[in-house]
């Protein structure tokens, strides 16, 4: 089955609502993912840390710059995810439909390509490189 990814997205108000309500929405959050466990379609979940942590690597000049902070005039950030393996698109939009949320807040969903539609070359996949370049074989 195809994988899909539902991407959270939020705003500067839709965040602090939700951080107002927490308690709650990581308690119908849980029951969602128990949800989505019992229906065999559950792969992985993440939250990511305040935006504000991070950094920006920019790579529209000749060397890359990086930057604290989330990119400049973002309206919306990404605030974590669901990957699901689900049979279509339209089953992964009735599951982000059950997602727990605040109001303002928007979830993207994203089809996550297969190994078949990645452009592979004749050296072997990138984790048969990896294990190669770590014992000296290319």
């Amino acid at each position: 089955m195809p994988k899909y990814m539902l991407i959270m997205r939020g705003t500067d108000e839709s965040n602090a609502a939700l951080m107002a309500g927490w308690e709650e929405l990581a308690a119908t959050t849980y029951s969602y993912i128990e949800e989505l466990v019992k229906a065999g379609v559950f792969v992985a979940a993440e939250g990511l840390d305040d935006a504000r942590q991070g950094v920006v690597v920019d790579f529209s000049g000749e060397a890359p710059v990086v930057t604290d902070g989330p990119y400049g005039e973002t309206k919306e950030l990404f605030g974590g995810y669901f990957l699901l393996d689900v049979a279509s698109k339209q089953e992964a939009v009735e599951w982000a439909k059950r997602v727990p949320s605040v109001t303002g807040s928007k979830i993207e969903i994203r089809r996550v390509a297969g190994d078949d539609e990645t452009p592979q070359d004749n050296k072997g996949s990138v984790e048969e490189r990896a294990g190669n370049e770590s014992t000296g074989r290319i």
